[in-house]
């Protein structure tokens, strides 16, 4: 990642080429100033040596040649040592470089020390923007520790500082989520034991009722055996809705692995329907299985039988005797559909949109078996493989119920 992708190190980048180009600026002044100051020096020096040699008498043609000469002789260094100069001398005890020493650093000092506050004053608005930063960032991570999730990281910027606060956000989005997964699972979990107390309530106050009956007639046969008959069917009850909220519970939760294969749809709606064919005959009503018989559809055929089995069953429940249950499929380019037909009562208009909750059971369903878990049931496992399941009724008609799969062959 690019170090200047971020915009407070951008910022500072181009506080520190501006300084850098100022400090150039003061090297390059200072250069020209002492170079004038040293061409200063020697010119005083010279002209101080001439104006001496010319007032002792020492002829004009002499000094010049003196001024051209490029190099010392041993004579003219042993005469400067004698007289205390030499290339070891001190600067401070040479009068001419001394004044030039202070004059530079009176002004070369205050350039220098106002570049080095605007050095230092740079980095610390720096060095405090992030601090800050920091420390805003450490309390919303905090408030992510406790569960509160108002306040986000900054997430509009660029940066390896920003990509990490993208990265905390997003585990603080994966830990909001969970959180509230297990909340949902909770509540659920609640409502569930709510529901499963609700409805054994009738079938464990019944079957203590024919306990009693039959603890008080037990010399009574056919007593014994109406009510022992009336036991079991109130076990059974309570087995079947104990086993349908389990499920529904796992399908909930997500702990149902669908085993999806290709499987013939005739052969899936026939053991759909196979336990409810000898109910269809008794109750004088038809049960009718339609379609092509080389349709495929991709799904696990255990959980999709039972989930249309409770749509064929519930078609039953509310069809009339004569009346006729027709289950059929039909392929598009898109999708696969299979019905479910019947014309029974209808669903009223004020029913249809609840049917597919838990429980739910219509005023006019009270003299029809069934607890209110099949359609529920039904949905999600459709769902849970792919599907969608919808209704539409007209009461006095009928019904069908229609679950469309994406062609997947």
């Amino acid at each position: 990642m690019n170090l200047l992708s971020e915009k407070a190190v951008r910022t500072h980048a181009l506080f520190l080429s501006i300084f850098s180009l100022l400090l150039l600026a003061l090297t390059i002044l200072g250069s020209v100033f002492f170079g004038g100051q040293v061409r200063s020096l020697f010119y005083a020096r010279e002209l101080a040596l001439v104006s001496s040699l010319l007032d002792q008498g020492v002829q004009p043609s002499v000094l010049a040649d003196a001024l051209k000469n490029p190099s010392g002789t041993e004579s003219g260094r042993a005469f400067l040592s004698a007289a205390g100069r030499t290339e070891q001398t001190a600067l401070w005890l040479l009068p001419s470089s001394r004044s030039m020493i202070l004059h530079a650093l009176r002004i070369m000092l205050p350039a220098a020390l106002l570049l080095i506050c605007l050095l230092l004053a740079g980095s610390f608005f720096f060095w405090q923007s992030r601090q800050q930063m920091y420390l805003h960032a450490s309390g919303i991570i905090q408030k992510y520790a406790e569960g509160d999730f108002s306040v986000r990281l900054p997430r509009g910027e660029t940066g390896a500082l920003c990509q990490l606060f993208r990265s905390a956000d997003s585990l603080a989005t994966a830990l909001q989520a969970r959180i509230q997964s297990e909340h949902k699972s909770r509540e659920f979990l609640k409502e569930s034991v709510s529901d499963i107390s609700h409805q054994l309530k009738t079938p464990l106050a019944a079957l203590r009722l024919y306990m009693d009956i039959l603890s008080g007639e037990p010399d009574n046969p056919e007593t014994v055996r109406r009510f022992t008959a009336r036991s079991m069917q109130s076990v059974s009850r309570m087995e079947s809705l104990i086993q349908t909220l389990l499920k529904l519970m796992r399908l909930d939760t997500g702990n149902v692995a669908f085993q999806l294969r290709p499987h013939s749809v005739k052969e899936l709606m026939e053991e759909a329907a196979q336990d409810l064919l000898v109910r269809a005959v008794q109750e004088q009503k038809q049960l009718l299985i339609e379609g092509d018989p080389h349709e495929m559809l991709i799904c696990d055929a255990g959980w999709l039988s039972e989930a249309f089995g409770n749509l064929i069953k519930n078609a039953l429940d509310h069809t009339r005797a004569g009346g006729a249950v027709k289950v059929s499929w039909q392929r598009s380019p898109v999708l696969l559909r299979i019905f479910v037909q019947d014309n029974g009562y209808g669903i009223p208009p004020e029913d249809i949109h609840h049917i597919f909750k838990r429980f739910y059971r219509s005023s006019r369903d009270r003299n029809t078996p069934g607890i209110g878990l099949g359609l529920p049931l039904a949905k999600s496992v459709i769902e849970g493989q792919g599907g969608t399941l919808t209704v539409q009724s007209t009461p006095g008609e009928g019904s069908v119920f229609t679950a469309s799969f994406l062609t997947k062959l």
